[in-house]
């Protein structure tokens, strides 16, 4: 963003564009999807703690609804902890051709506004509404009327997070959820980011969030304090997005042709796996779900990734990069099932597994760089 569009009026919050081309980016953030829509679609659901996923000994929370959040039950928790933390939490089996059939509602109601919209999961996306087909001259009307309009169609409430870039979008729709929006302006921006701690940075995980705090960066003015040689030598390549952040400075364009990076399945085990050939038949079904999903995307990967998720927790991964694509399920199980091989005989038991394919491009795209290959 350069000095003359921070100089313009302010116009994402609750004024107009008058001079510069200030982006209006809007991140709508549907609030605990999957566990609102069980609430929604069964009214003794409503009110109490929720759980999508498996009640089993092995099973994972996918979602959780606000009441469960209370006890500390979220994604990716263990159904064990989690009933632990919550002994009256209610596991629903999730019901996915129901979410993607809400989520499509939701694209529609996006639709209406623009067509600058880029999907990043079921329930969100980023939208960007700079020009919008209803005219609409401020950013945070136009979330109210979406969010309005979702509530309408499907029940369900949304938040919202407006500012002039993705990042700061992002971690806006953060701020008042459930079922509120906040908005970051141009001129507020890079003072917001001194004031946020570093694990609060969308993309910053913890492992890197450990290492910041282990250098003394607690903050995003911690951040912007070091100079950019510093942060490339210590983070390499995302040094230099590290260094514009800090500073409210993200040009990324809301993309509506983003291209789907991986296709991935897996699956945790009833009881832990210690035997290859058991581990490898895991694979199969994995292998095949995987290319169903590429098959129906018409899509190829040339990189598979084998997930291994020990007992104690401890989770590896291990990729191969082929010079051309996978030619199906068979190949995508082969490859999968070496790099198992390689890390037998295990000492602990396997708990999870899982297989993904990417560095992905479409059938037309091989077809055509096989049809040039034979030239």
């Amino acid at each position: 963003m350069d000095n003359r569009a921070i100089r313009a009026v302010e116009a994402v919050g609750e004024t107009r564009v008058e001079e510069a081309p200030v982006r209006k980016i809007i991140h709508v953030d549907m609030d605990a999807f999957y566990a609102s829509v069980e609430q929604r679609d069964n009214p003794e659901l409503r009110g109490k703690p929720v759980a999508v996923g498996g009640s089993a000994a092995r099973g994972v929370v996918a979602a959780a609804s606000y009441e469960a959040r209370v006890f500390g039950v979220r994604s990716a928790l263990p159904s064990v902890t989690a009933r632990r933390l919550c002994p009256d939490l209610v596991f629903v089996k999730p019901r996915f051709e129901v979410y993607r059939s809400v989520s499509n509602q939701i694209h529609e109601i996006f639709a209406e506004h623009t067509d600058l919209i880029e999907p990043l999961s079921l329930d969100e996306a980023y939208l960007d509404v700079t020009v919008n087909k209803k005219n609409i001259a401020v950013a945070t009307e136009i979330a109210k009327v979406i969010r309005a309009r979702i509530k309408e169609a499907t029940g369900l409430n949304a938040s919202a997070g407006i500012s002039y870039c993705k990042f700061l979008a992002k971690i806006a729709s953060d701020l008042n959820k459930p079922n509120g929006q906040a908005v970051i302006t141009p001129r507020s921006g890079a003072d917001f980011v001194a004031s946020l701690p570093i694990k609060k940075f969308h993309g910053i995980g913890p492992a890197t969030a450990a290492k910041m705090q282990r250098l003394g960066i607690e903050t995003g003015a911690d951040l912007r304090e070091r100079p950019l040689t510093f942060l490339q030598q210590n983070f390499g390549k995302a040094g230099n997005w590290y260094y514009r952040i800090a500073r409210g400075i993200d040009e990324r364009a809301v993309q509506p042709d983003r291209q789907r990076k991986s296709i991935g399945a897996e699956d945790t085990f009833s009881a832990d796996i210690f035997d290859l050939a058991l581990a490898r038949q895991e694979l199969v079904p994995l292998a095949d779900k995987v290319w169903r999903h590429s098959e129906t995307k018409q899509l190829r990967g040339r990189t598979v990734t084998l997930k291994v998720k020990y007992a104690d927790f401890q989770q590896i991964t291990r990729s191969r990069t082929l010079p051309d694509c996978v030619g199906g399920a068979n190949d995508l199980t082969d490859l999968a099932g070496s790099m198992l091989a390689a890390l037998f005989p295990v000492t602990k038991g396997i708990r999870l597994l899982g297989v993904t394919l990417s560095s992905l491009e479409g059938v037309e795209e091989e077809k055509t760089q096989q049809q040039l290959a034979l030239f």
